[in-house]
């Protein structure tokens, strides 16, 4: 992989625990993804080239896509996230390419070199540890110190984060392992909550990113969260799904959230972790450098028509229509404002 050949290049990879974790077999998966595949996604190589083969023949013969990628490594994000079950990766993959294309504006382009995107990168606003955890895991790191709310736009924000997404799906071992996210809160502002200038738009991201983007998220923590801070998190909390939301951790303080994590070695040495911030942040966009042409190619699949996609209805137990939770969260959010 070509992530493995970047972080060779740092003193930090000969730590033993790290390379057991990232030893590959001849397959180019480490055993401990092999493991997990086949306990909990139920994959072994018959089931993945046959569905592989199912997925192919049906990619090929659906005129409501075009040029939409046929590598193993792209056909295994959805058939992994859905165990296997080709009806599901396949109204997975249209709900993605979907998604993309009704927001073009913060999903095409995925170039970590635009300035504004650059710039988020170098003041370490979002970035993935080097080190993997104690379970395999990559972790992403977020701190609200790294954007200003008044400089930066929410289109500018939501792309840094598809960026480092596209990246890590990419990995076979992130598709089976998943990752782990922990974001810091401390230095949050006001800009940093009405910088969606429409509340709606980030509950639409929150909700059709869970169902679209085929990544396992496996854990979430939130340290140093104020009380004000704590109601934007339920708000989005609440249209995601329940396995999602109880995978949130929101904590007080730092030291809490180290007591929760599965190791505090993938935080920067700053926060009591090995590697400085500033290494990390180096490494992370050697990453992405190496992934650069392979995201800005995304932008050649399409859909045509979207009539393929099954759509959920929003119904009780009797089968009667209710509102969307993301409609029902607004009106209270939209209070941050008026302070």
């Amino acid at each position: 992989m070509a992530t493995t050949k970047v972080l060779l290049n740092f003193p930090w990879t000969k730590n033993k625990d790290h390379d057991l974790k990232s030893a590959k077999t001849k397959d180019g998966i480490s055993e401990l993804a092999q493991k997990i595949a086949k306990s909990e996604l139920r994959e072994d190589k018959e089931i993945r080239e046959q569905s592989l083969m199912q997925l192919r023949e049906w990619l090929s013969k659906n005129y409501d896509v075009e040029d939409v990628r046929m590598d193993d490594g792209f056909l295994l994000r959805f058939l992994r996230n859905k165990k296997f079950s080709i009806p599901m990766a396949q109204q997975q993959l249209l709900k993605y390419l979907n998604m993309r294309k009704v927001m073009t504006h913060l999903s095409y382009n995925l170039d970590f070199l635009d300035p504004c995107l650059r710039n988020l990168f170098d003041n370490g606003y979002i970035v993935v540890s080097p080190i993997r955890d104690k379970f395999g895991r990559r972790t992403i790191l977020y701190s609200a110190n790294g954007l200003n709310g008044i400089d930066f736009k929410y289109e500018d924000q939501v792309r840094a984060h598809f960026i480092v997404l596209e990246a890590l799906i990419d990995s076979h071992e992130e598709q089976i392992l998943g990752v782990v996210h922990i974001g810091d809160f401390s230095g949050a502002t006001k800009e940093h909550i009405t910088i969606w200038r429409n509340p709606a738009d980030l509950m639409r991201l929150l909700k059709w990113g869970e169902q679209s983007l085929p990544l396992r998220h496996k854990e979430i923590h939130l340290h140093n969260v104020s009380s004000i801070l704590k109601f934007v998190v339920d708000a989005g909390k609440s249209v995601l799904s329940t396995k999602i939301r109880n995978r949130f951790n929101v904590h007080l303080t730092t030291d809490d959230m180290k007591q929760s994590i599965a190791s505090v070695d993938v935080l920067p040495k700053e926060m009591g972790g090995k590697i400085p911030l500033a290494e990390m942040i180096q490494s992370f966009k050697m990453e992405l450098a190496t992934s650069r042409s392979t995201l800005l190619a995304l932008d050649k699949m399409k859909i045509l028509n979207d009539s393929g996609i099954i759509g959920r209805r929003n119904v009780d137990k009797n089968n009667n229509a209710v509102s969307d939770k993301s409609d029902q969260v607004i009106g209270s959010f939209r209070r941050l404002e008026i302070d």
